[in-house]
């Protein structure tokens, strides 16, 4: 069965159904969020969130700001609510307005950190890609520029920190390998 056809029978018991992608930076998982969009876009309305406009910064990215954002943004999904949520913005350092998510059907959560354990009983399914974080961290390098490369370094050990703190691989119903 392929990812989309399997997705699609995780999602039926669901009203508004939740799919994490996670897993270490670089791996592809912006990517595969906007197929699995476009997929699923014949059944579902879809929107995505990005854990990269939720982190608080480098330092504190997976402080109670992230946990806080996705916990608000399933529930209210859930309940098919309105929200919104600030952004970070890097380069002034600080989270601005919030704004309004669009209201979809199917919502999914993208990025390192988004299949945290505070959300898992909202989600339909949960995606692990896994990556050699060195090749991860070339990518992210090629993609963004050399000007983050000593946060890209300290990035690695933290993101290692919280799938292991969250043992967010093993939790995962799909495992791909890029």
């Amino acid at each position: 069965m392929e990812l989309t056809a399997a997705l699609l029978d995780l999602c039926k018991p669901f009203d508004r159904p939740i799919i994490a992608i996670d897993g270490p930076a670089g791996a592809g998982k912006t990517t595969l969020a906007e197929h699995l969009s476009a997929a699923l876009s014949l059944r579902y309305k879809c929107t995505t969130l990005h854990m990269d406009n939720l982190y608080n910064g480098w330092n504190n990215s997976f402080d109670f700001h992230l946990s806080d954002a996705l916990l608000l943004a399933c529930t209210a999904h859930r309940d098919a609510k309105k929200y919104s949520l600030s952004q970070f913005d890097w380069i002034n350092g600080a989270y601005g307005p919030a704004t309004e998510i669009p209201d979809a059907q199917l919502l999914i959560l993208e990025g390192v950190g988004a299949s945290l354990p505070v959300i898992r009983p909202f989600l339909a399914a949960s995606i692990w890609i896994d990556i050699d974080p060195h090749q991860g961290l070339e990518r992210v390098i090629a993609r963004d520029g050399d000007s983050i490369s000593a946060e890209m370094q300290q990035w690695l050990s933290k993101q290692e920190q919280l799938f292991r703190d969250n043992d967010s691989q093993n939790a995962a119903d799909f495992v791909l390998t890029t």
